[in-house]
């Protein structure tokens, strides 16, 4: 064997090594995270009820997410603006995340992804509802529900109707709403919620939508336009 092709095969084992060390860390903290999702929950399980702050924060925050998800996707198409795009991008798979991890909590508890017995979306808010008038969107008749700043089925038509910087104030003030109604929901679970990693998972979710909002409000006003709200 010669000198280069053992040095190769040296630099093949320790990549090989080097990646099997981020794998079962990425294993390790994921395991970690479901545990404390896991453990802390209230009930005598340890998981929380079906009716509890943390398992209603999670189905309807995944909805919440979805929505982003979706409006960011269509902007996307829309403008070729780079900061445009790059801030949709940026909400697409952060919420994208979280939303598979709200998910992956409520298989972990087997606890339903749609509220129970009918109940409708944010009952698990209870008094603090927040909504300050977000709940229905502003374009009317969406079915949205009662979730604080969720667009209506006639605002995503619209969005995916417009081309450059009409759609990119559109989506801006769309996105304001929707961060505004995301962080009263977030700020909601920080004080009702038991299970340790997803209080902190809302409040990341309310000090990362908040900074986002500046960013929208500045982007906004360099387009002569402002939030709706």
């Amino acid at each position: 064997m010669t000198a280069d092709s053992e040095g190769r095969g040296r630099t093949r084992r320790v990549r090989w090594v080097a990646g099997g060390v981020v794998v079962l860390v990425l294993v390790l903290a994921g395991v970690a995270a479901f545990a404390s999702a896991r453990g802390g929950g209230g009930g005598e399980s340890g998981v929380p009820a079906v009716d509890s702050a943390d398992a209603g924060f999670a189905r309807d925050m995944a909805v919440h997410h979805q929505q982003a998800v979706e409006m960011s996707f269509i902007v996307r198409d829309r403008t070729d603006d780079e900061d445009v795009r790059r801030l949709a991008y940026d909400i697409a798979n952060t919420q994208a995340n979280q939303r598979g991890m709200f998910l992956g909590w409520l298989d972990l508890w087997e606890l339903p992804k749609v509220a129970p017995d009918g109940a409708g979306p944010m009952a698990w808010m209870g008094g603090e509802d927040g909504h300050g008038g977000h709940a229905a969107g502003h374009g009317g008749g969406s079915g949205a529900g009662a979730m604080p700043g969720m667009a209506t089925k006639d605002e995503l038509k619209r969005l995916g109707a417009l081309r450059g910087e009409e759609a990119e104030v559109f989506f801006l003030q769309l996105m304001t709403d929707h961060h505004k109604g995301g962080v009263s929901m977030a700020g909601a679970c920080a004080s009702l919620c038991a299970v340790p990693v997803e209080q902190r998972l809302a409040r990341g979710m309310v000090e990362g939508q908040q900074s986002e909002l500046g960013l929208m409000r500045d982007m906004l006003a360099a387009r002569g336009a402002k939030p709706r709200t």
